[in-house]
């Protein structure tokens, strides 16, 4: 036993540390007593809460299934959940308070690349680890965020390949104004001047944005072979909408999204979108017991008319392997658990899902979904296999210079 500690429990003893440590030193934070502490941050209100409200939820679903399994470490998970009410500064905000006041051993949350780079000097600074669970744009890693989403090349890239064989040559670019679509359209032009394709427009809006007949007045001037959306949020149910209204269809007017699931079409209106392409790693009808389970407990849990989707499947991840990073390293200590990640492999709802440890990103299987009329999706197209995270597209010689 060292001084420190032999010190520590002699003043416990004499009643001199009311209350004893705040953690148990040999665990790292959010370890004391009985639980251990994590935290959930997500939009639960704003613009985003579409999306993401669910994201918390199967982290929940999660959180339950390792305390009804022994808990992390013999302690029972204990989550402290935070609003980022779809507001960057916010999640900034909540993120200091989780690590500081609440003293979390991890945390699980964000949706846009808005509010992970708001959270990301926030982690960085305080040394604290972020599971970020949804895909983004690529061209970034931090030592203290695991990525659980697809990076570009087990997403966008596939989506282009797919187009490409499809034969799709002439690509209109519509998108939200932040950060994730303009850089992951940096990335299709890019592709597209390497791949014979043409980009016939590039239109943006803010967030919340409820006003597309211009933009689709454009698309009808264009004639694209295809749009590819990266618009996020309930920007989507008024655009496919309209979309509609202005008397196109999935025929006419096709578009492949990268940021609408299940989740997205139930509020857009199965009938709105039934045709149009998405890109994910994961659907509900994915095929495999493991899913099955997962789709059967969270209706269960959350009512028989819920829907699964890919992001909210890769916050229930982040949940099983930072669990599973923690069992291995016996300590919920942010070194340790960083140190143990790497190479962790797990049969999850998609597919085995493995942590690459270099990048903190997982290999995941791409797959492109046909929605359909009932707001399902069904998988036309998949990569084969786990697909190795490549965030900054070293492996592609068209890519040199985007980062």
């Amino acid at each position: 036993m060292s001084p420190v500690r032999r010190t520590l429990i002699t003043l416990l003893a004499a009643g001199l540390l009311a209350g004893g440590c705040a953690n148990d030193p040999s665990e790292g934070g959010g370890s004391g007593g009985n639980t251990i502490k994590v935290g959930i941050l997500h939009s639960l209100s704003g613009t985003m809460a579409i999306s993401e409200v669910t994201v918390r939820d199967s982290e929940l679903l999660a959180i339950d299934e390792v305390n009804a399994a022994g808990g992390v470490l013999g302690k029972k998970l204990e989550p402290v959940v935070e609003d980022g009410a779809s507001d960057w500064p916010t999640f900034a905000e909540k993120a200091q308070k989780l690590i500081n006041e609440d003293k979390v051993a991890t945390t699980f949350g964000g949706w846009t690349s808005a509010s992970r780079k708001a959270m990301l000097p926030v982690f960085e600074r305080n040394k604290a680890l972020l599971w970020y669970p949804v895909q983004y744009e690529g061209l970034e890693s931090s030592p203290y965020i695991f990525y659980t989403g697809a990076t570009t090349n087990q997403q966008i890239v596939p989506a282009l390949d797919y187009l490409k064989q499809q034969g799709k040559k002439s690509v209109f670019l519509v998108g939200s104004d932040y950060v994730f679509p303009r850089t992951a359209n940096k990335i299709i032009k890019a592709y597209a001047a390497a791949n014979g394709m043409t980009i016939s427009g590039e239109e943006y809006t803010p967030l919340g944005t409820t006003e597309y007949s211009t933009i689709v007045n454009k698309l009808g001037q264009a004639k694209p072979d295809v749009v590819f959306n990266t618009l996020n949020g309930d920007s989507n149910v008024a655009f496919f909408k309209q979309l509609r209204s202005a008397g196109f269809t999935a025929q006419t007017m096709p578009t492949v999204s990268v940021s609408v699931a299940e989740e997205e079409v139930t509020g857009i209106g199965p009938a709105n979108v039934a045709g149009h392409l998405v890109a994910w790693n994961y659907y509900q009808t994915t095929e495999g017991t493991t899913n099955s389970t997962f789709v059967k407990a969270y209706k269960a849990k959350y009512g028989a008319d819920k829907v699964t989707s890919d992001p909210m499947e890769a916050g229930y991840n982040a949940v099983k392997l930072w669990a599973a990073a923690a069992a291995k390293a016996g300590s919920v200590d942010v070194d340790a658990v960083k140190k143990a990640a790497g190479g962790i492999s797990l049969d999850l709802p998609e597919g085995k899902v493995t942590i690459d440890g270099e990048n903190q990103h997982v290999y995941k299987t791409a797959r492109i979904g046909l929605i359909q009329p009932d707001g399902q999706i069904k998988e036309v197209w998949n990569s084969g296999a786990p697909i190795k995270p490549d965030p900054y597209l070293k492996g592609y010689a068209w890519a040199a210079g985007l980062s």
